[in-house]
């Protein structure tokens, strides 16, 4: 599968699906996650599997099954043959598994409640996770043991920034991101967003107060933090002083999948079917930090904003192009060393862009 090695900006309106693998029916995947090297592609899906793909290949590399205990936030470790991922029956413990020969290196127990955040850091063999049981930890993939534990009001998200020193905790019922310094994380944060009247203000568009956060996550420069939402856009933030720097609109409205607060019929409800499925979240930055992309919500395709756009006054920012797909995104990637795409709802796209459009 031929990789194009532009700058982002020169070919981002060009991509379009050049691969797409089909999924048993009835079924959906929640996660998406690309190797450190770019070279593998993995996803978790709601028939209790975990899907590998080889990027370079274009092709379905291997199938995990996780029957037993299901599976959820499948992550690459900073090895591409191993991985994490949540369990979603038996207990809600984190398992760390070695692909070469699919046998179960380390099992990380202690959360009492479903874990709705897998957050791999980006320097060292350290992971974060968030937990309905209001609950974040620290862990280090050679210990079973959390290294640190820290108590909220329903902590559903938690990320690491680029540089692996400060960790993100958010948490939708009480409006607020809260920041902390990886080594004093048992100290008070360092800085609170607080983002109870920014919701408020793009209610009338249809947006959840409180509610629906899927995601969040820092560009790779340091400047932007972008909550994602199931709703009619996409919260980003300056990642300095966490005020508003655009709304990132998507006329289509919502995207159909559950945030992680939004379960109503227990904890295992929210994986049954399409409608009621939780993800990690439709939207991401590219590489460079300059972009976001995200699934069209009710709609096909992919929708693309440019972050360094100046904002205007009600700070509604629309898609600067959209890349057409007879498939909708209820997940999507961008490659860390290639430009490639890969999206996925009831089927995988992987996307490359057309030399005939450049």
């Amino acid at each position: 599968m031929a990789i194009e090695t532009s700058k982002v900006q020169d070919i981002l309106p060009n991509f379009r699906p050049t691969r797409q693998f089909k999924a048993p029916p009835n079924n959906s995947y929640t996660s998406i996650d690309f190797d450190n090297s770019g070279e593998f592609l993995l996803l978790s899906r709601t028939d209790d599997t975990i899907q590998l793909f080889n990027v370079k290949a274009g092709a379905h590399a291997k199938e995990l099954k996780s029957q037993k205990y299901g599976s959820a936030l499948a992550r690459f470790t900073h090895h591409s043959t191993s991985i994490l991922y949540a369990s979603t029956k038996v207990d809600d413990g984190i398992r760390y598994l070695s692909m070469h020969d699919n046998t179960f290196i380390r099992y990380f127990k202690g959360h009492e409640g479903r874990v709705t955040s897998l957050s791999m850091s980006p320097g060292s063999d350290n992971f974060l996770t968030a937990s309905m049981d209001n609950t974040v930890r620290l862990w280090d993939i050679r210990s079973p043991n959390a290294q640190g534990m820290l108590n909220f009001d329903s902590p559903y998200l938690a990320c690491y920034d680029p540089s692996a020193s400060i960790f993100a905790v958010g948490s939708p019922p009480t409006h607020t991101v809260l920041l902390y310094d990886l080594k004093n994380y048992d100290k008070p944060p360092f800085a609170t967003f607080d983002l109870f009247e920014i919701e408020k203000r793009y209610a009338p568009y249809g947006q959840k107060v409180g509610k629906g956060w899927t995601a969040m996550e820092f560009s790779n420069n340091g400047k932007y933090f972008l909550i994602s939402t199931n709703g009619p856009g996409h919260y980003l933030l300056d990642a300095y002083s966490g005020e508003l720097v655009h709304y990132l609109h998507r006329s289509s409205g919502l995207s159909g999948r559950l945030a992680p607060g939004d379960a109503t019929n227990g904890p295992d409800a929210v994986y049954k079917s399409a409608g009621e499925v939780y993800t990690q979240g439709d939207a991401t930055f590219t590489p460079d930090g300059r972009y976001v992309i995200s699934g069209g919500g009710t709609q096909t395709g992919i929708l693309i904003w440019d972050c360094q756009e100046t904002p205007k006054s009600d700070n509604i920012l629309e898609p600067i192009s959209e890349l057409p797909s007879s498939q909708s995104a209820a997940v999507v990637a961008y490659n860390p060393r290639h430009n490639l795409i890969a999206s996925a709802d009831k089927e995988v796209l992987m996307w490359l862009p057309d030399p005939e459009l450049a």
